[in-house]
């Protein structure tokens, strides 16, 4: 049980790291916010990819296809965090700069 909170942690810091680097720009989400947008993200990927192509974790949990999927997810998560934070709006810049 602690090999799977480990490996999911690990995994989830560097799923989020990879969306983070395909979405530059300065998100203060830490390295907490990134372990929890690539966690959440592989969620997000993983019901997309049973969702669309009728696939299951009965074919292993590490595929190459699965990665893909959650950095996928991953960024799907973090436009959604922008998204809800006003992050590029106009109004938010405008506080953010003086």
């Amino acid at each position: 049980m602690v090999e799977f909170i480990i490996v999911t942690l690990l995994l989830g810091l560097v799923v989020g790291a990879v969306a983070r680097l395909v979405l530059p720009g300065p998100d203060r989400i830490g390295i907490g916010g990134t372990i929890i947008v690539g966690i959440v993200g592989s969620f997000v990927g993983g019901f997309l990819g049973y969702a669309l192509f009728n696939k299951d974790a009965g074919e292993g949990p590490l595929q190459p296809s699965g990665v893909v999927g959650s950095v996928i997810g991953a960024v799907l998560v973090l436009l959604a965090w922008r998204a809800v934070n006003g992050r590029g709006s106009y109004r938010h810049q405008r506080y953010v700069r003086r």
